[in-house]
């Protein structure tokens, strides 16, 4: 066979395999069969300067057409698979205008957020007004003007953010606003909750964050006792948990309060009887209180001889993971819409 009848029957030989090719990855082997470095066209027209002198320009006039027609029908081949492709791929994806819409999705509540709302709303009936206090504080209201001088053992606790300014930091909890809420009525009587974000440097764990939600309670007036601390957080529980809740008053310290005391309640889930959320002891805590310290209500612009006052602090999370017998604090800041969905 010469050298023409065999660039023939190369060329359709290869046609025929082009036709037989049905996705990319057979057209990319048949183009580096044919077309490539090592191709059956490439290794015909390497043989053409064998051949005799007079035979060599029909040769090559007839190599150069085979070669121009495989790749013209490769490059018609590989359009047409393309074009298909996105056939394919519009048809699937393709929108039946006669079908209902889908409805969009509506967000949720945060839970924090949820149990912050009915906090305001149970101390709101008691006369107790909202009172927004800055997240970034000064060390003086943070620490000082609530009776925990720089040298406070206190302070190891609440080891907290600070700026290139030593005087200015992330507030450790919401109390430095009783400075600011008191200073704002003094002398008048007052009673306010302070909620708001608070920052410590400590390890992140299920129990602990490193930002959290606190609310603070502060009264003033003539004649407080902590008999109306004791009321103030009896009827909170009951309208926060369910009415007939038993709470117990533990004598504790915080130096910004004296007496001060920390405030249990019976088991939500037990009744009071022992189980796991209780730790099998019956009692929850909910709450750190007392009678606000004279140094700090003279620093706010009261004279404690004449006026008294309570103040309590709780955390929200806490709250709510008590009520949902959620087991890590740390979901409540790791945007997971599986956990947000459930609320």
């Amino acid at each position: 066979m010469n050298m023409l009848d065999q660039l023939k029957a190369l060329e359709q030989e290869a046609l025929a395999t082009l036709a037989a090719a049905l996705d990319a990855a057979s057209l990319e082997e048949w183009r580096v069969a044919v077309l490539g470095r090592k191709g059956t066209l490439t290794h015909a027209l390497r043989g053409l300067g064998q051949l005799p002198r007079d035979e060599r320009p029909a040769a090559g006039a007839e190599a150069n057409r085979v070669k121009d027609r495989l790749e013209a029908a490769f490059t018609t081949r590989q359009e047409t698979m393309q074009q298909a492709e996105i056939a394919r791929a519009l048809a699937a994806e393709a929108v039946d205008v006669t079908l209902p819409g889908r409805p969009p999705s509506l967000g949720r509540i945060h839970p924090s957020n949820a149990v912050l709302r009915r906090i305001y709303a149970i101390f709101g009936q008691m006369g107790f007004q909202v009172y927004d206090a800055p997240d970034v504080e000064l060390d003086e209201v943070n620490f000082q003007l609530l009776n925990i001088p720089p040298d406070h053992p206190a302070r190891d606790m609440q080891d907290t953010f600070y700026t290139k300014d030593p005087r200015v930091l992330l507030r450790t909890h919401t109390s430095p606003g009783q400075i600011r809420a008191m200073r704002d009525h003094a002398p008048a009587p007052l009673r306010v909750i302070l909620p708001g974000k608070c920052f410590r440097y400590e390890q992140v764990t299920a129990r602990s964050e490193f930002m959290f939600h606190q609310v603070e309670g502060l009264a003033v007036g003539k004649g407080i006792t902590m008999a109306d601390l004791k009321g103030t957080l009896q009827e909170f529980a009951n309208q926060l948990y369910g009415a007939g809740r038993h709470l117990r008053f533990r004598c504790s310290y915080f130096p910004f309060v004296e007496p001060g005391v920390e405030v249990d309640m019976d088991c939500i889930l037990c009744g009071g009887q022992g189980c796991r959320l209780c730790k099998y002891s019956g009692w929850l805590e909910i709450s750190g209180a007392g009678m606000v310290h004279p140094v700090v209500l003279r620093n706010g612009g009261y004279d404690p001889e004449v006026y008294s006052g309570f103040a309590f602090g709780m955390g929200p999370e806490r709250i709510t993971m008590l009520k949902h017998r959620i087991d890590d604090i740390r979901y409540f800041f790791s945007n997971d819409v599986r956990f947000l969905e459930q609320f």
